[in-house]
């Protein structure tokens, strides 16, 4: 499984705790499709650069999860159907590099 973060903009004109309802549906239904949530980090209501829909304000969130790619498909697939949904953009998390050992300080006085 890999490590996905979904940024949602949620219509304006549903109230913070509807909003707050709505998240947790998002929740389950990633648990349907077989993934794994990790949180949801909610930013509140924003205003947008730019008319989308005719809303000038979204409300914010951040969907971290666990999933294969297709399970990801088809949680974007839901979303575009979803009018409560006004944009959304799924990236990849990169996974951490390993650190590289250090090399002993022998090895450093060798190399000068």
């Amino acid at each position: 499984m890999r490590l996905y973060e979904v940024l949602l903009i949620v219509d304006p004109r549903l109230t913070d705790e509807d909003a707050a309802q709505f998240l947790t549906r998002l929740q389950e239904n990633v648990k349907e499709l077989g993934a794994e949530p990790r949180g949801v980090d909610n930013w509140g209501r924003r205003r947008l650069a730019y008319e989308i829909r005719k809303q000038r304000e979204g409300t914010s969130a951040v969907l971290e999860l666990s999933a294969e790619p297709a399970m990801l498909k088809e949680f974007e697939r839901q979303l575009k159907l979803n009018e409560s949904v006004l944009r959304f953009m799924s990236a990849r998390v990169p996974a951490r590099a390993k650190a590289r050992p250090a090399k002993a300080p022998e090895a450093l006085e060798e190399v000068r």
